[in-house]
């Protein structure tokens, strides 16, 4: 899960933040689940195989109504998790990345895509009975304490809305919808029900697929921190103990280590994993770049392997990483990209071990991320990133001209402003002198992206058509020297 967040925030690098996001809910009460179930005493929830396989199949066709039919514009690409409700139903949380011309240049284009209010019932009542159905939340609060959003007493959705007249965007970047208040109201439980009430959807998906689809406009990453929220959250599961009787005659005094602990699984969620149907999704895909240090290549090998035969293998002398600067060797094309570009005009061949020029499709490179701690490892993968169509090691660690004697000195030559920091052969005293002259550097640097940075909230403003608009929790401190001033002063190599 973690490698696939990781992808899906590789996208985020090369076509920006999702535009669109979507979530479409399995319809128990679709037509061809009722056909199936008609004359004869079984409930939707008795065949959870028929209810996985219908929504796989609904949502195979969304996808392709939003990729190949651009029912919502050209998708560059499109990212979607499927996850189990806890009562067993199936939705998928789906994350659209729109091409340049599709994207929305201000608010005001948003009415155009979503609503967020009850229809007019004479002007289109097909409509109408589907947002009755499928697009009302509630009644909670007060009308309904015990509604399954309620906590501590509030609604978790924020539930019911403002009144507005003009869809607006908040201070932290979220769309606040046009919700008039017309008087248009539906009835559920006694209760009368709002444009308040509403959730935001999309017409024509609404109307095809007839079902809970709610589709939010967005432009942070935080969309595909969502997708992926079980990383830190952990699977929807609920955990029966096995509890040992009281009867006195048994005297049996085994104990479980384990102590007899079974993780439940809803019968959808068992259904859906049998079938083998994909959990995540992805398009375009992303081709993950291992790397290693010379003579450090992952060797995987059996107990009972000879040594010998294990080092002679293809997988080891040929892996992707070496194979990548073979490449460079007789391919000019190839020499023009770095290792994470290169995925987009080659593809990597398994059977043959070997880069091949891409006839068709296109993919998206991703290096593995190494901590800081490991090292060498950790610079190498810096310079992977910029340096284009090197050879062998030696060219890796090259810089204008002169070969490096480690990575890590090569990202420092690459930088010449903290060579100094790291000379042994200059003095303290010129080391304090350096030292001033690097914090001022800094403190320039910082003065250069606030302007940046202001810069791109003005922009930002005017697009979204909202004075107030901030980025969220930023603070005016971190646009500071402290901090950066803070680890060139506590360098363990500095010696004041």
């Amino acid at each position: 899960m973690m490698q696939n967040y990781l992808d899906a925030m590789s996208l985020c690098k090369w076509f920006g933040y999702p535009d669109y996001f979507i979530t479409v809910t399995c319809n128990p009460k679709w037509p061809e689940i009722q056909r199936f179930i008609a004359d004869t005493n079984l409930k939707p929830e008795d065949r959870p195989d028929i209810l996985s396989r219908l929504f796989k199949m609904k949502l195979d066709s969304l996808i392709k109504d939003l990729m190949k039919n651009s029912l919502l514009g050209s998708v560059e690409a499109a990212v979607y998790t499927v996850e189990f409700q806890k009562r067993g139903l199936p939705h998928a949380h789906i994350c659209l990345f729109m091409h340049s011309d599709y994207k929305l240049p201000t608010v005001g284009y948003i009415d155009r895509v979503i609503s967020a209010e009850i229809p007019n019932k004479d002007d289109d009542p097909e409509l109408d009975a589907l947002v009755s159905e499928f697009m009302m939340h509630g009644p909670c609060g007060s009308d309904n304490p015990k509604c399954p959003c309620m906590i501590d007493n509030k609604c978790s959705k924020n539930f019911p809305k403002t009144f507005t007249e003009h869809t607006s965007v908040d201070e932290n970047g979220y769309p606040i919808y046009r919700r008039r208040n017309d008087g248009s109201f539906v009835e559920k439980s006694g209760v009368k029900l709002d444009n308040r009430n509403v959730a935001p959807y999309h017409k024509l998906l609404l109307k095809r697929y007839q079902a809970h689809i709610n589709v939010e406009w967005c432009n942070q990453g935080a969309s595909i921190k969502y997708l992926f929220k079980y990383i830190n959250k952990g699977p929807d599961r609920a955990t029966v103990a096995v509890v040992p009787n009281n009867n006195a005659d048994d005297n049996d005094d085994v104990v479980d280590e384990i102590k007899n602990y079974y993780n439940y699984m809803s019968a959808c969620e068992a259904s859906w994993h049998i079938f083998k149907f994909d959990v995540h999704f992805r398009t375009p895909s992303v081709a993950r770049l291992p790397f290693h240090l010379p003579g450090q290549q992952n060797v995987v090998y059996g107990a009972d392997d000879d040594i010998e035969d294990v080092l002679n293998k293809q997988s080891v002398s040929s892996s992707m990483f070496l194979t990548w600067m073979e490449c460079n060797e007789h391919n000019k094309e190839a020499r023009k990209l770095s290792y994470v570009e290169f995925p987009t005009k080659f593809v990597w061949k398994l059977k043959d071990r070997c880069w091949k020029p891409r006839e068709k499709g296109f993919s998206i490179g991703r290096i593995h991320t190494v901590s800081p701690n490991v090292g060498e490892a950790y610079f190498l993968r810096i310079l992977l990133n910029k340096v284009k169509g090197p050879k062998c090691f030696a060219d890796i660690r090259t810089v204008n001209g002169h070969v490096c004697a480690t990575f890590r000195e090569a990202c420092y030559c690459d930088n010449p402003n903290l060579l100094p920091l790291h000379n042994p052969v200059l003095t303290n005293g010129i080391r304090r002198y350096v030292l001033i002259f690097e914090i001022f550097e800094v403190v320039n640097k910082y003065i250069s992206s606030y302007l940046y940075f202001l810069g791109i909230i003005i922009l930002t403003r005017t697009r979204l058509q909202n004075r107030d608009f901030r980025l969220p929790n930023v603070r005016v401190s971190s646009l500071t020297c402290s901090k950066r001033t803070s680890l060139y002063l506590g360098h363990k190599n500095l010696m004041i």
